[in-house]
């Protein structure tokens, strides 16, 4: 697990290693034990690699990057694990390949040696890298299936940055932090912004599954992998259950492989549930295991995660969250680079931080909603279109008794999710994903700016509209992999993670064990209304029912209550600033009555404050400059 930058550039002393030096220092937090420059200076374009290293497997100095083939043509930067790689390895000796390392830096380049660009459909992993083809005068660029590990990149058409970060970007001097407003519309809309969109104009993220070449000046972008939806396995429930614990029996198995300690987060929900349980069986010693936790009672599951501990007798840890855990806030808004709205990104940053004090590797259950339909809005879309197809009578009854009913402050208050359900029932399902998934909807958003340039349905309706899925479930699970899950959740999971330089391994991501989810039918996934219906089965007697069976509580913060009381002073100090980005293009009046309708209890808007409070956040750092 490690950091990566570089500059290609046909324009003569635009690259220098001193540029790249200062990009990969940003990143001596993804990788604190080695660093390395390449600098190809033969021709035009100039290429140079830069690396930081996180010491996983094969510790000693031959994993020192960036690294290169045998007569030192190719050379490359790689960030992440590659979990079939000595297998891959071996195929490669027989073919003639040499070796001098352990690593799977130097399979992915014999690799390519062999294969070229299709080199990237045979790793099963999680990565983000970068090979220099001296020979070629070429760079290839790829990212992992599900979007683990980040590639964000400029190209101006005589030059091209890359790094893993953005903070690692800016510090090439190469790029200027103008913002896309269409970026911030989108943003508003979802609490993160998209690939391959980012906040600045000219920087774009590689979409996950996609490879890029840089040859020529050219940049050339394309998708080497998709999961279908649309071949259905026959298969009965029974020998699906079977399989589907068999692959994820496997993919924590090949995960568990490190020369350094690891451990597991655990939450006591069902995929982390099912990964601590598969991992006591597999590991041979006692798995330590990591939980986060609150005082308030609504968002604290540290209860089920003991459970879970005590079953399969771990070394267990646990971290409370408090308001004073705020003071987090401006590491996480350097390391995330643009305006992300997530709030569990606190605890996500401090389970990582309280994990690595233990370990160097941690295996988590990211995943497993996407695949198996984990979701409540699954349940609320399909209930949806059972609605549709009521009488005119009986929707009017309906919606009768819901405008009766009283609105809440309180966002996990039963009568408010009912409230929320109806608001988008009679729209068109791309529509009503959005609703659901809307930090702003459109009408608060109109309310709020006059920003322009973005239609948030353009990114949905690809998948939610897709003719050749034929079950709605299905096109809900497939919008999810490709946007909230990669841009969203693993980002999420990859920022906090690296800024501890702790690797974070996902056995629900394996792409076999995803496929094998795909082609199951929509029932397996969920059968009369119950999420996850056949995770359930498989796991039935691994994990205890209690925890089985549970109701899922996400990994939210109660930021509600705190913007009534410690972060009130917050708000003050930034989102009401003279000099504040919502003051240069934000309705004030509109941002102040948000503000003292939450703190009166009028109306829960945690969510639209913490998106204004991030993105204020953002633009102090970014744009004004640090203070």
């Amino acid at each position: 697990m490690c950091g990566i930058c570089g500059i290609i550039s046909s324009r003569a002393g635009l690259a220098t290693e001193e540029k790249v030096k200062a990009m990969a220092g940003s990143l001596v937090h993804r990788g604190p034990d080695d660093s390395g420059i390449y600098h190809d200076k033969a021709s035009l374009p100039e290429a140079i690699l830069g690396h930081r290293r996180l010491s996983i497997i094969d510790l000693s100095p031959r994993g020192h990057q960036p690294m290169s083939n045998e007569d030192g043509t190719v050379r490359m930067v790689l960030n992440g694990e590659i979990y079939n790689y000595r297998e891959l390895k071996v195929g490669l000796e027989k073919k003639g390949h040499r070796f001098i390392s352990n690593t799977d830096t130097e399979t992915v380049i014999h690799l390519y040696e062999e294969y070229g660009e299709e080199c990237v459909k045979y790793l099963r992993g999680m990565f983000a890298f970068a090979i220099w083809d001296t020979k070629k005068k070429k760079l290839l660029a790829a990212r992992d299936r599900t979007g683990k590990k980040p590639f964000i990149y400029y190209h101006d058409g005589e030059t091209l940055c890359f790094a893993s970060e953005f903070a690692s970007l800016l510090k090439s001097g190469i790029i200027k932090n103008d913002i896309d407003h269409g970026a911030i519309s989108r943003y508003l809309t979802f609490g993160y912004i998209p690939a391959p969109s980012t906040v600045y104009r000219k920087v774009s993220k590689l979409p996950p599954a996609h490879i890029l070449t840089f040859q020529n000046n050219r940049v050339a972008i394309r998708r080497y992998w998709k999961l279908d939806y649309s071949n259905k396995i026959k298969i009965t429930e029974e020998d699906a259950a079977a399989e589907v614990l068999r692959l994820l029996k496997e993919a924590v198995k090949i995960r568990l492989y490190s020369d350094v300690p690891l451990g597991a987060f655990l939450s006591g929900g069902i995929d982390s549930s099912a990964v601590v349980g598969l991992m006591s069986e597999l590991a041979g010693g006692r798995v330590k295991t990591f939980s986060i936790g609150f005082e308030e009672k609504a968002y604290n599951e540290l209860a089920y995660a003991r459970a879970i501990a005590k079953k399969f007798d771990t070394e267990h840890h646990e971290f409370v969250v408090k308001p004073e855990a705020l003071s987090v806030l401006p590491l996480l808004v350097e390391k995330y680079g643009e305006p992300y709205a997530d709030s569990s990104a606190i605890p996500t940053y401090y389970v990582c931080r309280e994990t690595r004090r233990f370990v160097t590797v941690a295996l988590n259950g990211d995943g497993g909603d996407e695949s198996f339909a984990g979701y409540e809005r699954y349940q609320a879309m399909l209930a949806s279109d059972i609605y549709g197809r009521m009488p005119g009578p009986a929707k009017k009854c309906a919606r009768f008794l819901m405008d009766a009913l009283p609105d809440s402050a309180d966002s996990k208050n039963s009568i408010r999710k009912i409230k929320r359900f109806f608001e988008g029932i009679d729209l068109p399902p791309a529509s009503r994903y959005i609703r659901w998934m809307s930090i702003f909807n459109k009408k608060l958003k109109g309310e709020l700016c006059d920003i322009k340039g973005d239609d948030p349905e353009s990114l949905v309706s690809p998948y939610i509209s897709d003719a050749g899925i034929g079950d709605l479930l299905d096109r809900l699970l497939a919008a999810d992999v490709n946007l909230y899950l990669p841009d969203d959740l693993l980002v999420k999971v990859d920022i906090a993670s690296m800024a501890n330089s702790l690797e974070a391994r996902s056995p629900f991501l394996d792409h076999k064990l995803m496929e094998f989810a795909a082609g199951l039918p929509a029932q397996y996934k969920m059968k009369n209304f119950v999420k996850k219906y056949i995770l359930k089965k498989a796991l039935k007697g691994l994990v205890p029912d209690k925890n089985l069976h549970r109701r899922k509580m996400g990994f939210g913060m109660p930021v509600g209550a705190w913007f009534r009381n410690e972060l009130k002073g917050l708000m003050e100090e930034t989102v009401f600033s003279a000099s504040s980005f919502s003051s240069l293009y934000f309705k004030k009046d509109v941002v102040r009555k948000m503000v003292e309708d939450h703190v009166g209890k009028r109306r829960d808007l945690a969510p639209q404050l913490w998106a204004l409070l991030m993105l204020e956040l953002w633009y102090q750092r970014y744009v004004k400059g640090p203070s």
